[in-house]
């Protein structure tokens, strides 16, 4: 009797995980975001709080080019500019059309997800290298666009656009950006546990392999690169009524370093790894505001000692972690 009492906790404890697991969760995951919902209620500094929302739109963004770069291998070096489409086409259907914000971010998002899906049908047929490179081609279009058609975007003199919220507090935004990366690592731990993850981890893997096991490379590398932007262009939305200008210096090849280094540090490969390190790496790396350009110097040679010395990243190094503990544990069952 005493001996099934013990067990119904451990069978409850593997349900309830097996459960969250449908809907892309984990106990741990969950946790964090319910940690996350109480913080605002912990946390009374309006700076630190400003913090949370960076981070948690940085953080939603590295995971979307975590999707491309860490799974198909394509580095998307236009991932700035598809934001900054994003940001322009939400604020414009407001200030020209009276579309509200809330479904302005969406209509951004199609724009980039359109967007990326004709690049990937151009590119991906080829080296992903090319991909990314016509992408950051693109951001660079775009950014000269946003300069140039000065009657339609005010150019470098700035674009203001309306707000989400009546209020100088981020708590609101804060929430409103975590159900945005709520719904989007939720979205993505689905999709790499369905049958289309297992296809894009082949492809980063071995094209040729892929291709003899039946899988169409270039059918899900567009379909990769196009969520991939699609994400871009809705956490651009929310940027653009968050901050509340726009310039084109958004769309800036440095930008796209800064999610670069996010996604790699995090892990490649991983989902939560970007996520996570975006609430190490942003607070620090805003912190050195004061250095201008000489801190996207330091972006680049963290980028660079990471990838020579643990290009596992985050994740990498949590998963040896934890295999260790379970290797241990075994030998002392043993």
């Amino acid at each position: 009797m005493n001996e099934q009492k013990a067990t119904k906790p451990a069978i409850s404890w593997a349900s309830l995980g097996r459960g969250l697991e449908k809907v892309g969760l984990s106990p741990l995951s969950l946790a964090s975001f319910l940690v996350l919902c109480l913080a605002p209620m912990l946390i009374n500094n309006e700076y630190v709080m400003r913090l949370g929302v960076i981070s948690l739109l940085f953080g939603t963004l590295a995971m979307g080019f975590g999707l491309s770069a860490g799974y198909i291998s394509v580095a998307n070096w236009g991932y700035a500019g598809l934001m900054g489409l994003g940001s322009y086409v939400s604020a414009l259907l407001l200030i020209n059309l009276g579309v509200s914000p809330w479904i302005g971010i969406f209509a951004g998002a199609l724009a980039s997800g359109i967007m990326g899906l004709l690049i990937g049908i151009l590119t991906l047929r080829m080296s992903g290298m090319y991909a990314g490179l016509l992408a950051w081609f693109l951001g660079l279009t775009l950014m000269a666009l946003a300069a140039g058609l000065q009657s339609l975007t005010r150019g470098s003199l700035g674009l203001n656009v309306p707000l989400f919220f009546d209020t100088a507090w981020s708590t609101p935004y804060f929430y409103a950006m975590l159900a945005i990366c709520f719904a989007v690592f939720v979205a993505l731990r689905m999709i790499v546990r369905s049958h289309f993850g297992l296809a894009f981890i082949a492809l980063g893997q071995d094209v040729e392999a892929a291709r003899a096991a039946g899988v169409s490379p270039l059918k899900y590398k567009v379909i990769n690169f196009t969520i991939s932007c699609f994400i871009a262009g809705l956490c651009g939305g929310f940027y653009a009524h968050f901050i509340g200008i726009l310039t084109p210096a958004l769309m800036s090849t440095r930008h796209c370093l800064e999610i670069l280094v996010i996604a790699y540090i995090g892990g490649r490969g991983s989902i939560w790894g970007p996520l996570f390190a975006a609430f190490l790496i942003v607070p620090v790396f805003e912190s050195m505001n004061a250095l201008l350009e000489l801190k996207y110097i330091i972006y680049g040679l963290t980028l660079i000692l990471v990838m020579i010395f643990y290009p596992k990243g985050i994740s990498g190094l949590w998963d040896t972690l934890v295999q260790l503990c379970k290797t241990k544990l075994m030998q002392r069952g043993g």
